[in-house]
């Protein structure tokens, strides 16, 4: 631990001046329930009722405790929580990343769970989306999480089909097409159509799509659905209107460029996310090109930029897909058998301002 004392005003350059004094104490151990029991002046026990918020606890000495816990900095291992009562009360979110509107939303709907469920969250994420992860890999940051750290573990789009776990885990949009445990996820063929006829019921005949990442299975049924509605209604499909994108802004705006350059452009896009809708509609500013009145556009997510946005949209139900994980996790955590193991979240169109009959 790192103390930091300060003493009197700094006005200048601290290296060059003294008008401010840093002392700085490095403890070289962590502090223990007996350095905090020595510093009440109670015994070991008393400092772990406290912990555990026992009522046969006085007022005073509470009081004391806790305040002496505060100064000191104590903080009780989760190992040794997990040890004296086998549960931390701690849940475990494994995630590529923290960055993309995806992540975030499925962070809030965890995040609104433990509120209810009275849990603490830790979150652990190699910090890059783009990496390759390997089903090893995220075996271990379960195993990393899951070993007397916390009750339970929430992973996002995994490519592993099982883990192996001496604690329950659960799949939030896992990234293969039949998971093995407990997993929640969107009904992206059945969005991916209801985007595609509802353009098709306006009019459109000429739609342009712009992919996402090509190593996510939900990628792929997006633009699976795409050619499979154009077939079904006798429309030919044309490779150059298939752009491929990787879900980011940046990428989309090549893409819609490409598009909105052709002999013979779009009358409509239907891109696979919400963040290459909004690349569409920077591009489109750039030609010229009015949204609705010249080009219909369709995103896929419904996160929240969306809306002020007014872009149509496949509301895929993230934040109720990290809530509905967490509460299949906090069940499994208490022993209990789920209905479902497999928790299908429907998507939904959302029309707003973007599209209108050609």
């Amino acid at each position: 631990m790192c103390i930091i004392r300060y003493y009197g005003n700094v006005t200048g350059n601290i290296a060059g001046n003294n008008t401010g004094i840093y002392q700085m104490a490095i403890r070289k151990r962590s502090v223990t329930i007996i350095d905090v029991a020595e510093a009440a002046g109670v015994s070991v026990s008393t400092v772990s009722r406290v912990l555990n918020n026992k009522d046969d606890v006085s007022v005073e000495t509470f009081q004391r405790v806790s305040q002496v816990i505060d100064e000191l900095g104590y903080s009780s291992s989760l190992a040794a929580r997990s040890m004296r009562s086998r549960k931390t009360n701690v849940i475990g979110l494994v995630m590529p990343d923290v960055d993309d509107p995806f992540s975030v939303e499925v962070i809030r709907g965890v995040n609104r769970a433990i509120v209810e469920l009275k849990y603490d969250l830790l979150i652990y994420t190699n910090g890059d989306i783009p990496k390759n992860i390997s089903a090893s890999r995220e075996q271990h940051y379960v195993t990393l999480l899951n070993s007397s750290i916390t009750d339970g573990v929430i992973i996002v789009t995994p490519v592993s089909r099982r883990f192996t776990s001496v604690s329950p885990v659960v799949s939030v949009d896992p990234n293969i097409d039949n998971p093995k445990g407990p997993a929640v996820i969107a009904t992206n063929l059945k969005g991916a159509t209801d985007a595609m006829e509802h353009l098709l019921a306006l009019g459109h005949k000429r739609i342009g799509y712009i992919g996402g990442r090509t190593d996510l299975l939900s990628a792929h049924l997006r633009l699976d659905a795409y050619k499979r509605v154009l077939d079904q209604t006798g429309i030919p499909v044309e490779q150059e209107l298939i752009m491929s994108g990787d879900f980011k802004t940046e990428t989309a705006m090549k893409c819609a460029y490409q598009l909105l350059s052709l002999d013979d452009p779009p009358t409509a896009i239907f891109a696979s996310n919400d963040q290459s809708a909004i690349g569409v509609i920077a591009v489109a500013e750039t030609f010229g090109i009015r949204i609705p009145e010249d080009l219909s556009l369709v995103g896929f997510d419904n996160i929240p930029e969306a809306a002020y946005l007014d872009l149509t949209t496949i509301d895929q139900n993230i934040n109720e897909m990290g809530y509905v994980g967490t509460k299949m996790l906090f069940n499994l955590i208490q022993g209990k058998t789920l209905d479902q193991v497999l928790q299908k979240i429907e998507t939904n169109l959302i029309i707003r301002g973007t599209t209108r009959p050609i």
